[in-house]
């Protein structure tokens, strides 16, 4: 199986191949989450599936870049990126604000990437805990996948590097209000002489996307040994640009939503729209640049211009007078594949079947 290298090719392999797969998976997930003892775990398990299935139908385009092993890493696109929503889901609606419990929770995302890894009591430090062994599936989910990846031992270090930034962030957005502008600041001065110059906001925009380790794992199992040459060049390509551009337009979308709900949102820290957008538009011409030194660039090409027409496309937009007038100058940089992918977008997300 080829990699699609044009935006018709893309589009009929992920309605033919990716959505189906997609779809299969997460009802299995949904059925385990009607299970689960406890009311508060299966509430927030159960809206992570039905309210962020996106997620999921999104990472798991990356599928594709396995060729003939896509219906291999599927299952473990879905199980991870659940994992990913659901405990984001439990940290931002949990009354408890405790880093060590975040931290602990998160761990399964890091015993998820390590096959072998034994598996902890990750609500150890809450007061709920009665999933019924749903988190603990997912996470042995994803390691029995990767440990018929053949390429895995090559990839490991930039998955957990990754991860290891993902982590971080969700534990220090997720204390208590006075203490996560500190947090992340003192967490990005780890890390600043490391990246390319960037605000601190935007950092933790680059950390908090699942892209690359998609990404990589997808052609670890296409690509086996030779990932050895490669990984580094695929984590650079997604880190730190591809996944900020992710990140920034997914808080870009949710802006009025966090006001109300007095979340963290990363685009209120800039100072003003014209600097907001001015930046938002430098990520796209960077992940341009970072995109060329990958294999199949026409493929991430594609997928850049995907996620910033998408999530443009996005019925929240409609809804947000200012969000809507700076949309508009956005989609100019996204071309005639990225309005071919706003219209995909914006007809799949009102048409589509609920799980």
């Amino acid at each position: 199986m080829k990699v699609p290298s044009t935006p018709f090719g893309l589009m009929a392999q992920i309605y033919r191949k990716v959505l189906p797969g997609v779809h299969h998976e997460l009802n299995k997930w949904h059925k385990l989450a009607l299970k689960i003892p406890d009311p508060e775990l299966q509430k927030q398990a159960l809206a992570s599936i039905q309210s962020k299935t996106f997620h999921c139908e999104g990472g798991a385009i990356y599928s594709l870049l396995a060729r003939d092993h896509y219906l291999e890493v599927i299952p473990f696109i879905v199980a991870y990126q659940t994992i990913s929503d659901y405990l984001d889901n439990l940290c931002d609606r949990s009354t408890s604000q405790d880093p060590e419990d975040f931290r602990a929770l998160h761990q399964a995302m890091i015993h998820a990437l390590t096959p072998g890894a034994l598996p902890e009591n990750y609500y150890r430090l809450r007061k709920v805990s009665s999933d019924g062994g749903y988190l603990l599936k997912l996470v042995k989910t994803c390691q029995s996948y990767l440990e018929n990846c053949e390429g895995y031992d090559e990839i490991k270090s930039a998955l957990l590097e990754l991860a290891g930034y993902y982590c971080d962030l969700q534990v220090h957005k997720h204390v208590t209000k006075e203490e996560r502008v500190p947090r992340l600041e003192a967490w990005f001065n780890q890390y600043k002489h490391q990246v390319p110059a960037m605000t601190w906001y935007e950092f933790s925009a680059c950390s908090g996307s699942t892209l690359g380790i998609f990404c990589l794992i997808a052609y670890a199992y296409a690509k086996g040994s030779e990932m050895k040459s490669l990984a580094k060049t695929i984590k650079e390509g997604y880190f730190p640009w591809v996944q900020g551009l992710h990140i920034l337009m997914d808080y870009f979308i949710d802006q009025e939503e966090d006001k109300q709900g007095g979340d963290l949102n990363f685009c209120f820290y800039y100072p003003n729209d014209r600097e907001m957008i001015k930046r938002f538009q430098y990520f796209i011409e960077q992940a341009d640049i970072s995109i060329k030194t990958l294999p199949d660039k026409n493929f991430h090409l594609m997928i850049n211009r995907g996620l910033l027409s998408i999530y443009l496309a996005d019925k929240k937009v409609a809804g947000q007078k200012n969000v809507r007038y700076l949309s508009r100058r956005l989609m100019r940089k996204a071309g005639l594949s990225g309005m071919f992918f706003f219209f995909n977008g914006w007809l799949y997300r009102r048409l589509k079947p609920s799980i």
